[in-house]
């Protein structure tokens, strides 16, 4: 596996992380422990080095699971978690919550589940408004130099967040959806990471599993899949947008190799401190996902990306209205 390094920081990780949420969070049952743990282990088994949990995906059980699969080697990977929220009396409400004594307070819940006495990247998961950025900063930095973490990030944060922040302590790196179905970080995110020197990791980097052709016209989503409450997978807007599935084909099939391939490919393609996590359950899927490190795409081939893409509107908001309000601020 390569390896990229996130901005200008000194933080290397391997080209493609594994986002680890849907493993206890989000798409239905929790993964079984056990196969949670071997599936983590294969991934560290090829040449994986970068992974990716929060308090809130559970909560707290996601953590739990990492830091059990990843103690016997915790010198060779990189484990990256979030703070951000409370979440009520039954662990189901999730209240922002980025107030210092809180971030300390999640900062020691996460170094115990995680098994270690370090957090390589811990990132604001969410923009509290209530707390003004330079705050967080401060806290973290404290927290960095008392040794308890290395770097700080931030997740869906706007622009000028971006900026005050790294002002109070570096940014190592920016966790945001961007994929070939959500580009909106193209237009003012990009630029400034790359000016202030930021590296980018994109989660649901296959559209929530869209991206892979396996989401047909007419499918249907359990109540525990977070997916029932998206507008994009409602079957309007999974029958609208299969025209970029379809286009998805015909450069997959061209390469010899599969949509999710093409997929992660293209975003590894966009900047080279660029390192996209996509998630899976699945032994062979993490496979296949690893395999798009070894994707080239030609000039050629992302010109006929883009051409594709120009044709193509695509339907639904990506977050209902609720969430939609926590992000880009």
């Amino acid at each position: 596996m390569q390896k990229r390094q996130l901005g200008t920081s000194n933080l290397e990780v391997s080209a493609l992380g594994l986002g680890c949420m849907g493993l206890s969070h989000g798409y239905g049952p929790a993964t079984d422990t056990g196969q949670a743990i071997s599936l983590i282990r294969a991934a560290v088994d090829r040449g994986v080095t970068f992974f990716d949990t929060a308090e809130v995906y559970g909560p707290y059980l996601n953590e739990e699971v990492v830091g059990q699969a990843l103690a016997p080697i915790r010198d060779q990977v990189v484990i990256a978690t979030k703070f951000g929220f409370t979440f009520g009396d039954d662990n189901k409400q999730q209240i922002l919550n980025s107030r210092p004594a809180h971030i300390r307070k999640a900062v020691e819940g996460s170094l115990k589940r995680l098994r270690t006495d370090v957090i390589d990247l811990l990132y604001q998961h969410r923009v509290d408004p209530d707390v003004p950025i330079e705050d967080v900063a401060g806290a973290v930095k404290d927290l960095i130099a008392e040794g308890k973490v290395r770097h700080f990030g931030l997740s869906e944060a706007g622009a000028q967040t971006i900026r005050r922040a790294h002002a109070v302590q570096p940014v190592a790196a920016l966790q945001s959806e961007y994929s070939l179905w959500w580009r909106e970080p193209e237009q003012e995110i990009l630029p400034t990471l790359e000016e202030l020197g930021i590296g980018f990791v994109p989660f649901s980097p296959l559209g929530k599993g869209f991206l892979t052709g396996a989401i047909k016209q007419g499918a249907t989503f359990g109540d525990d899949d977070f997916r029932s409450k998206v507008p994009r997978f409602s079957p309007e807007a999974v029958s609208a947008n299969q025209g970029l599935v379809q286009a998805l084909d015909q450069v997959a099939a061209s390469k010899g190799v599969t949509n999710a391939q093409i997929a992660l490919a293209w975003l590894l393609a966009q900047k080279p401190w660029i390192v996209p996590i996509p998630g899976t359950t699945k032994l062979h899927r993490l496979e296949e996902n690893l395999g798009a490190a070894e994707v080239e795409l030609s000039d050629t081939d992302l010109k006929r990306i883009a051409d594709a893409l120009q044709d193509i509107a695509i339907q639904g908001a990506r977050y209902p209205a609720a969430l939609q309000a926590r992000v880009g601020r």
